[in-house]
C-alpha cells in the first residue's frame, strides 16, 4: 500500500517541477540542464541525455549530443564507438511516435547480429541499466532523442504519460533556449568559428594553431570565449550547439 504523505511529497515536487519549466526565466540550457536533473530524480531515474536523431552522414555521437549527464568518459567512449547512427534505439524511435522502454545497452548498441561487446559493457553498471525514450519534433520539425536511465522498472501507463507530459514541456522550454541563443551569431568572431570549425573537422589544438598559425594559448583562448558565448559549458558542448546554429 502507498503512502500517502510520500504521494503528497511526491505531488508537491512535480508541481514545482512543472511550474520551473513553464516559466519564462528559464533562458539558456544550463537552467535546462537543471530542469532535466530534477525531471530525472522526480522519476527515479540517474542519468538523461538529449541528443538529434542522427541522418545521412551525421553519425558521431558527440556532434548530435545536446544536453546530458552522462559522464564525460562514457561520453567519448560511446562517441569513439560509432555506432549512435545504427542504435537500435534511433531505428525503433523512426518507426514509432510511442515511448520506449528497454534495457540501455541493447538500446544504444548496434543492431542486428553485428551488436559489439565493449558498447555492452559501457552500459552493463546498475546505474544506467534501463532507459526510457521518447521521439520529440522541435517547431521546425527537427527530431530530437529524449532518455533518461537508471536501475528502475518500467513505468506504468499512469506514470508513463505523466513522464511523456513532463519530456514534452521540458523540450519545448530547451527549444526556447535556442532562440533565445540565436543572437551568438553575432557575438562570435571568425577567429573563433574558425578555431570551432576546426574542431569540429577533428583537429586538436596543437594542429589549429599550427593551421591558423597562432599559439596554442591562443587557440585555448579562443575556445574559452566561444564556449561562453554560446552559453555552453565545455568545448564539446560548444561545437555541438555552433553546428545546430550552422554557424559552422
Amino acid at each position: 500500500m502507498r503512502d500517502p504523505d510520500k504521494l503528497t511529497l511526491r505531488s508537491e515536487a512535480y508541481a514545482d517541477l512543472l511550474s520551473g519549466m513553464n516559466s519564462s526565466a528559464v533562458q539558456t540550457e544550463y537552467e535546462v540542464l537543471h530542469l532535466m536533473r530534477n525531471c530525472a530524480a522526480q522519476f527515479g531515474f540517474s542519468h538523461f541525455m538529449i541528443a538529434r536523431i542522427p541522418f545521412g552522414e551525421q553519425q558521431r555521437f558527440a556532434e548530435r549530443l545536446v544536453l546530458s549527464s552522462w559522464p564525460s568518459d562514457l561520453v567519448r567512449e560511446y562517441d569513439t564507438a560509432t555506432v549512435f547512427h545504427i542504435s537500435a534505439l534511433v531505428e525503433r524511435l523512426r518507426h514509432t511516435k510511442l515511448p520506449l522502454f528497454a534495457e540501455t545497452a541493447t538500446l544504444l548498441n548496434a543492431r542486428g547480429s553485428n551488436a559489439l561487446g565493449s558498447v555492452d559493457a559501457l552500459f552493463s553498471g546498475q546505474a544506467m541499466r534501463n532507459t526510457f525514450a521518447v521521439l520529440l519534433h522541435t517547431t521546425y520539425g527537427e527530431p530530437f532523442a529524449l532518455l533518461l536511465s537508471g536501475p528502475r522498472a518500467e513505468p506504468d501507463r499512469s506514470e508513463t504519460a505523466d513522464l511523456y507530459l513532463t519530456l514534452l514541456q521540458l523540450f519545448e522550454t530547451l527549444e526556447r533556449t535556442f532562440e533565445a541563443g540565436a543572437s551568438a551569431r553575432d557575438k562570435l568572431s571568425a577567429r573563433e568559428i574558425e578555431c570551432l570549425r576546426w574542431a569540429a573537422a577533428g583537429k586538436s589544438s596543437d594542429e589549429i594553431a599550427i593551421i591558423l598559425g597562432i599559439s596554442v594559448y591562443t587557440v585555448s583562448s579562443y575556445f574559452k570565449t566561444a564556449t561562453r558565448k554560446l552559453d555552453s559549458v565545455n568545448r564539446m558542448q560548444a561545437i555541438a550547439r555552433a553546428m545546430r546554429m550552422k554557424l559552422i
